[in-house]
């Protein structure tokens, strides 16, 4: 075990090195699906099972996501959870998912909640941190929540919901995941330290969305500062 944490720090250290020269990182997207060239941008990219596996066999350097997206609950092959264990382990993979509940698709609710329990029980082997995908369906993901107490941050990414829903979020230890529309209300009610922000596969830039959430919140951009503590970025 010690010989592997050590190897999982040298990694971890050398990738950032690699990628970004000390002290020009500015701003953390925690989930899109663009890849980023910006220097002064860090993104986490979420990959596709499909997509994640060829990484991994490649020299790629960065920060990913991968997981089976709840619209994919039916037609998932029968060896996704072992398929996804295997490029989960890699430490460029820093996020397990998207994954989650939408309670607008045809895919059942029960299979939608089989597969996300096993990507909550993934993410707390590996303790690496889920990035979820919810639409309509966050009473469940409460008392799943509760009922796994996970270790691990749960952040829901995207989120555009009424600043109630983000008090009761917020309330069982939920992280938020801003990107280019939300409400500025809910914006408001979420600390910073439970704050992340994100671009998904919209038009608005980063760095565009920092200056409209810092504004909202009266602080200056260095002080969102989740993403960068989530990757141990100075």
């Amino acid at each position: 075990m010690k010989s592997f944490l050590t190897s999982h720090v040298y990694c971890k250290a050398r990738l950032r090195i690699l990628v970004h020269p000390k002290n020009s990182v500015k701003y953390i997207d925690i989930h899109t699906h663009i890849q980023h060239s910006a220097d002064n941008v860090i993104a986490i990219r979420n990959l596709l099972l499909s997509e994640a596996e060829k990484m991994i066999a490649s020299e790629a350097q960065g920060f990913f996501s991968a997981g089976v997206h709840p619209w994919d609950s039916e037609t998932v092959e029968n060896t996704w959870i072992e398929q996804l264990r295997k490029v989960s382990e890699d430490d460029r993979i820093v996020l397990i998912g998207e994954c989650g509940l939408d309670k607008n698709i045809e895919a059942s609710s029960e299979k939608q909640t089989e597969l996300f329990s096993e990507h909550i029980q993934l993410s707390e082997s590996l303790k690496k941190p889920l990035i979820i995908h919810c639409v309509g369906r966050f009473n469940e993901l409460i008392e799943l929540k509760k009922k796994y107490n996970p270790t691990q941050q749960w952040i829901i990414h995207g989120f555009r919901g009424k600043p109630q829903l983000a008090g009761q979020l917020l309330n069982v230890g939920f992280y938020l995941s801003y990107g280019e529309k939300f409400n500025p209300d809910s914006v408001q009610a979420t600390p910073v330290e439970r704050l992340f922000l994100e671009t998904d596969e919209g038009s608005q830039p980063i760095d565009k969305i920092y200056e409209q959430i810092a504004a909202i919140k009266g602080c200056r951009m260095e002080d969102l500062s989740a993403g960068k503590i989530l990757l141990k970025i100075d």
